[in-house]
C-alpha cells in the first residue's frame, strides 16, 4: 500500500526560478574563479594516501542471512548506499553498485573495494530511496537491475524521469517535493531540505530536486542527509521530525572550497545535534576519491570530534550489520557517557554486547579502527 501527503507539517517547500530548483539559504553558482581554484587544488595535489594501500575489510552479506534477521538494522554497503531492513521490509539508499560513479565504465573515480552483496543476491526491496541524481548517488545500471525486485522508488521531483527514461514503470515511481510524504506498508519517508544541486551533465544543472529523507518506522526513526552544506534546515528537521534513533550523516568528500555544498567534519556532527540525533553514522566516504583528503580522513576527524564531544559515532566495517534497536540511547551520566566513548564504534550487533563488557574491564586500550592498515 502506498499513500502520499500532499503537505507535512506545512514546511517550505522547493522552488523552481528559470527552470532550476532553488535553495533556501544560498544560490549555489560555480564562477569561473572557483573552477580555476579546483583545477590548482587538483594539479597541485601531494596527499600521502588518496586511495587505500591495503584492502579495505569487506564483510559478505547473503540473501539467506538478510531475511534471517529478526531486528531493525543497516548495513553500508559503500560510499552513502545503505541496506535498511525496518519492520521486516528492505529499504536502499542511494544504491551504487557500479566500478566507477561517472557516466562510463572507464572514466571517473574507480571503488575502493566491492560491495559486500551483488543486486543480484539482493532480497525483494520494498523501497529504493534517492536523495540526487549524482552520479556517486544515483547509478543507472543498479536502478535498472533493481527495477526488476522493487516495489518503489522514492525521489526528490523530477528524479523520476530519470528512473522513467531507464525504463522504469511510471507506477513504481513517487516523486516529493520537500517537506512531502509518502507512506510504503508501515513505514513513512518525508523528504526534507538539503543544500546542494544537482545534473548529471552540462546542461541540466538544478534542473531536477535534491533532499534529505526522514524514514520511519514502527519503531526505528532515522535521518538520511544525502549530500549538503550546513545550513538552518536541519535544526528545523530537527524540531518537526527528532529526536532520530540514527543520523546517517554526509562525512567525506569535503575541502574548504566547496563548503557551501558539502561539510566539513565539524559542521557534519553540528548537524546530527540539530537534528537531534542519537547516535549517527557517517557515510559518504572510503569508496571513492572524490575530494583532496586522505581516503581515511572523514573517518579519523569525526570519531575525534565526536569523543571531544561525547556524542556516539557508529563506524561498522562494510558489511556488518548495525542493530538498531540495540543502539544507545541518550546518556545522562557523566560515567556513561565515559564508557560510551570507549565503545562508540562498536555498535554492530556482533560487537556491542562484547565491547560493554570490556570497557566495564579496562580502559587501557580502544579497539583498532578497521581504516588503520592490518599489523604487521
Amino acid at each position: 500500500m502506498i499513500s502520499t501527503n500532499a503537505l507535512a507539517n506545512n514546511g517550505v517547500q522547493a522552488t523552481i526560478s528559470d527552470g532550476k530548483f532553488q535553495n533556501t539559504e544560498i544560490e549555489y553558482k560555480t564562477e569561473l574563479s572557483s573552477i580555476w581554484s579546483f583545477t590548482k587544488a587538483y594539479l597541485t595535489d601531494d596527499r600521502e594516501s588518496a586511495v587505500p594501500d591495503f584492502p579495505i575489510p569487506v564483510i559478505p552479506v547473503t540473501r539467506d542471512a538478510l531475511l534471517n534477521l529478526d531486528h531493525d538494522a543497516v548495513i553500508r554497503l559503500g560510499h552513502s548506499s545503505l541496506l535498511l531492513k525496518i519492520d521486516g521490509e528492505f529499504v536502499l539508499l542511494d544504491p551504487v553498485f557500479s566500478e566507477r560513479a561517472f557516466a562510463v565504465e572507464w572514466l571517473g573515480p574507480k571503488r575502493f573495494h566491492d560491495t559486500p552483496i551483488s543486486i543480484d543476491e539482493l532480497p525483494f526491496i520494498k523501497t529504493v530511496i534517492i536523495s540526487h541524481d549524482h552520479y556517486d548517488h544515483l547509478d543507472k545500471a543498479a536502478i535498472k537491475k533493481l527495477a526488476h525486485i522493487t516495489e518503489t522508488f522514492v525521489t526528490p521531483l523530477k528524479v523520476g524521469n530519470h528512473l522513467r527514461d531507464w525504463g522504469v514503470p511510471d507506477k513504481q515511481i513517487v516523486e516529493l517535493n520537500w517537506w512531502q510524504s509518502t507512506t510504503v506498508s508501515s513505514m513513512t519517508f518525508t523528504a526534507t531540505p538539503s543544500q546542494h544541486f544537482s545534473g548529471r551533465g552540462l546542461f541540466d544543472k538544478d534542473k531536477t530536486l535534491w533532499a534529505s529523507w526522514v524514514i520511519k518506522g514502527e519503531n526505528t526513526n532515522l535521518f538520511f542527509s544525502g549530500d549538503s552544506g550546513y545550513f538552518g534546515g536541519f535544526k528545523e528537521i530537527g524540531e518537526r521530525f527528532g529526536p532520530f534513533d540514527l543520523t546517517l550523516m554526509e562525512t567525506g568528500a569535503y575541502n574548504h572550497m566547496w563548503t557551501e555544498i558539502h561539510m566539513l567534519p565539524e559542521q557534519s556532527l553540528q548537524a546530527h545535534i540539530d537534528v537531534k540525533g542519537h547516535v549517527m553514522m557517517p557515510i559518504h566516504n572510503s569508496t571513492f576519491d572524490l575530494a583532496l583528503h586522505n581516503w581515511f580522513e572523514p573517518l579519523e576527524k569525526i570519531t575525534q570530534l565526536a569523543n571531544e564531544k561525547q556524542i556516539t559515532v557508529s563506524t561498522p566495517k562494510f558489511g556488518e550489520v548495525v542493530n538498531i534497536n540495540r543502539l544507545p540511547k541518550p546518556l545522562d551520566s557523566i560515567n556513561e557517557r565515559n564508557c560510551a566513548k570507549e565503545v562508540s564504534s562498536a555498535t554492530t550487533e556482533t560487537d556491542l554486547e562484547t565491547a560493554t563488557e570490556t570497557s566495564a574491564e579496562t580502559t587501557s586500550e580502544a579497539p583498532r579502527p578497521w581504516w588503520y592498515p592490518p599489523m604487521m
